[in-house]
């Protein structure tokens, strides 16, 4: 059973109910919090061979194991405040490398205003982080994946196709999103950690509507070697967001006048029927299935 089939099955399993707004399938949780807030509760796993190699510091093992969870947090538009950090560690590991571990967690921790408050340790044949972080969002600012109308207009936040080679030490969108969520009706947002077909494909499934994005316009970056690895390499963390036409006007004129908000537009939404395109730049249209970064 592949993730994307799992997720399905324990979203059958596990139905959310009061207090929990919405539970599996989105990047966090949503809580009832405050009159005025919604609480925020994400969990994301990175393991050595599947998410970093021998090759990463102790530092960028600390830092990226908090990051992919800030990153969730952007995409919800909230604000990330306190994580818990649990920790397997092989025994052969010294004192200097946990240390080392522990300085990167605290770097990107305090850039972010994020306090640790526990967690666990134990032993394990492989290096092993799982961060739980709790954030909150206004409710009038808190932005889901399953949001996105037919007509919308589809947006990417800077280039795709870096992840390889900046997966470790990359900063998450959390400025740009709260630019987003304070600033403008966003209807759907998710954050790219998996490729923008895999991700793309979630977002439309959880709206049920179709995606129609055009090869020509997707932004890559130097480091992308081609197309297709850009579309489907994932840890680019980037934040894929869509929004009414009216309202991306908004988002364009905004673009012109101020340089803290790169996005790119890639494509619209459409009707379910037509699944999740890619339109080649001879006009080609070819379905873009839900490939990427594989975790099962």
């Amino acid at each position: 059973m592949k993730e994307l089939e799992f997720s399905k099955y324990i979203s059958k399993k596990f139905k959310a109910r009061k207090p929990v707004i919405k539970g599996i399938g989105d990047d966090c949780a949503i809580l009832e919090y405050t009159k005025t807030r919604y609480m925020l509760l994400t969990c994301d796993m990175i393991i050595e061979g599947t998410h970093f190699s021998g090759k990463a510091t102790p530092f960028q093992i600390g830092w990226k194991a908090v990051a992919v969870n800030i990153s969730d947090i952007a995409a919800m538009g909230g604000i990330p405040r306190y994580a818990l950090v649990s920790a397997g560690i092989p025994r052969n590991r010294g004192t200097r490398f946990l240390k080392e571990i522990t300085r990167g967690i605290e770097t990107i921790s305090r850039k972010f205003n994020i306090l640790v408050i526990g967690g666990d340790t134990n032993t394990s044949r492989k290096i092993v982080i799982n961060v739980t972080l709790i954030g909150e969002v206004e409710k009038n600012c808190v932005i889901r994946r399953d949001g996105a109308r037919i007509g919308d207009l589809i947006f990417v936040t800077g280039c795709l196709g870096e992840g390889r080679v900046k997966h470790l030490k990359f900063l998450p969108r959390l400025k740009e999103a709260r630019i987003l969520a304070k600033n403008f009706k966003i209807n759907s947002m998710i954050d790219l950690s998996d490729g923008l077909s895999m991700d793309l494909n979630r977002l439309a499934e959880a709206a049920k509507v179709g995606a129609r994005v055009y090869k020509s316009l997707i932004p890559l970056s130097d480091a992308s070697e081609a197309l297709d690895k850009a579309i489907f390499a994932g840890e680019d963390f980037e934040l894929l967001f869509t929004a009414s036409i009216r309202e991306s006007k908004k988002l364009i004129k905004r673009m012109g006048r101020k340089e803290d908000l790169p996005i790119t537009l890639i494509g619209e939404i459409v009707d379910r029927r037509f699944g999740v395109q890619l339109i080649e730049e001879e006009g080609k249209i070819r379905p873009l299935k839900p490939k990427g970064f594989a975790h099962l």
